[in-house]
């Protein structure tokens, strides 16, 4: 892997792709991919981060299978249109359902542009500890029901490109981790 240490000059954005972010709520998603972004040059960069579109793009859709997969699709279709745009897009989404990633992932092949999956592998108790937004105690007292990784399914990546167990790593350590792999994969330089 390349040593994110050894640049001497800041980072270049060569490309468009898409970062794909996935994992348990709390997992620390958006928080590694604002840290990855604050680490390159302002310009081609977007995130997209599921609690915003759910907001906008997704407004209307709840959290059956088909609303969650309609949900991943949405974000896949923008993140792929950045993408091939020359826009580095940084998805951070818990979307739980490996084939409506992997679906993703097939648009982004379709139209030649990159894209790399990085399963932020935070083991539920450490999610449920954070707990960031307060879902995990919602659902503990029975508020809310269908809290993915708990009582709803989370099917974790087989074989994503990065995986990433943020109780092992700080936030600097998994930001370097995911540059350094952009920049194998030829995203940056």
């Amino acid at each position: 892997m390349t040593d994110v240490a050894s640049f001497t000059s800041p980072l270049t954005i060569t490309t468009g792709g898409t970062v794909w972010f996935t994992g348990l709520p709390s997992a620390g998603k958006s928080t590694l991919s604002r840290a990855v972004a604050d680490r390159l040059p302002t310009g081609r960069i977007e995130l997209l981060d599921g609690d915003e579109v759910r907001q906008t793009l997704s407004a209307g859709l709840g959290f059956s299978r088909a609303d969650r997969e309609a949900n991943i699709d949405r974000i896949g279709f923008v993140a792929d249109l950045l993408a091939r745009n020359g826009v580095l897009v940084f998805a951070a989404v818990i979307s739980p359902f490996r084939d409506a990633r992997e679906q993703v992932r097939r648009r982004h092949q379709a139209s030649g542009t990159p894209f790399v999956e990085v399963h932020v592998a935070t083991p539920v108790e450490e999610c449920a500890e954070r707990d960031v937004k307060g879902l995990y105690a919602k659902q503990r007292e029975g508020e809310i029901k269908g809290l993915t990784g708990v009582d709803d399914v989370y099917e974790p990546p087989p074989t994503p490109e990065l995986r990433l167990d943020t109780r092992d790593n700080t936030v600097d350590d998994s930001a370097d981790a995911v540059v350094a792999l952009l920049c194998e994969k030829g995203m940056l330089r």
